[in-house]
């Protein structure tokens, strides 16, 4: 299902009406873990509302799953993924490297989706008939960098704090093996992907919200997303993106496929 760029685009604006005013504001943040920090804001959960909106009013028997709002059973085998504000870390930082992020699933393979980072006016979207770029500099189609070797290849993740011993092991082989590592991007590293300014993104744990709105785009672009077992990203888990398949074989080989 192709959905109409302006309707990504509407949500785009919707979502910024609500999140761009609350950034580099003395907010309240709360904490949704235990132990440990997970923040959340009044950013999130008003962006999310509005997105879930629009969504309910033009695909009102499309499925929803949000981050903060939970999820809404559909009817028609669409799934709309949520994360109002993927990066909240670097949101409340001041930083500007966080985004919104909303995909489509149909029956289960991500085929729409969006990053929009409004502070900086740029949107990252895939329409299923190609991913594009609106914002400084002029509108654009995206297409991935066409870097097959681990040597000449910009790797981003946002910290290798988040591996746990096994996994930190693994990453630590790629990124002794690529020219580049850049860490602290959240999502932006995988519109950079799409974008054709880095070449792979190597990130754990990660939750539906958090990669559904970027497969489309990355893959839209001519670039591959799965797991590190090299299976489906939809659901989450251990996520790889990479410019290109003969870039993506040579990460997983050092991640132990």
């Amino acid at each position: 299902m192709a959905v109409n760029a302006e309707f990504l685009r509407r949500i785009a604006t919707a979502a910024a009406g609500e999140s761009l005013p609350r950034f580099r504001r003395a907010g309240a943040v709360a904490n949704k873990l235990e132990s440990g920090f997970d923040p959340v804001t009044e950013a999130d959960r008003e962006t999310e509302r509005v997105i879930r909106a629009l969504i309910e009013a033009e695909y009102p028997r499309d499925g929803i799953l949000g981050e903060e709002h939970g999820g809404k059973p559909g009817e028609t085998g669409r799934v709309w993924v949520i994360d109002p504000i993927d990066g909240t870390r670097a949101f409340i930082s001041g930083i500007p490297l966080w985004g919104t992020l909303v995909g489509l699933t149909e029956n289960g393979r991500a085929v729409c989706g969006l990053m929009s980072q409004p502070f900086t006016g740029e949107l990252y979207y895939a329409t299923g008939e190609g991913a594009f770029y609106d914002g400084p500099g002029g509108a654009r189609r995206l297409e991935t960098r066409r870097t097959t070797r681990l040597d000449e290849a910009t790797l981003c993740t946002t910290t290798p704090a988040l591996f746990d011993t096994r996994r930190r092991a693994l990453y630590d082989r790629v990124e002794e093996a690529v020219r580049l590592p850049r860490y602290g991007t959240d999502c932006y590293a995988y519109a950079m992907v799409a974008a054709g300014h880095v070449d792979l993104v190597i990130e754990c744990s990660l939750n539906p919200y958090d990669i559904v709105g970027l497969i489309p785009i990355i893959e839209q672009a001519g670039g591959i997303v799965t797991t590190w077992q090299g299976g489906p990203a939809e659901e989450g888990g251990d996520i790889i993106a990479a410019a290109t398949p003969e870039l993506h074989r040579a990460a997983l080989d050092l991640l132990g496929r």
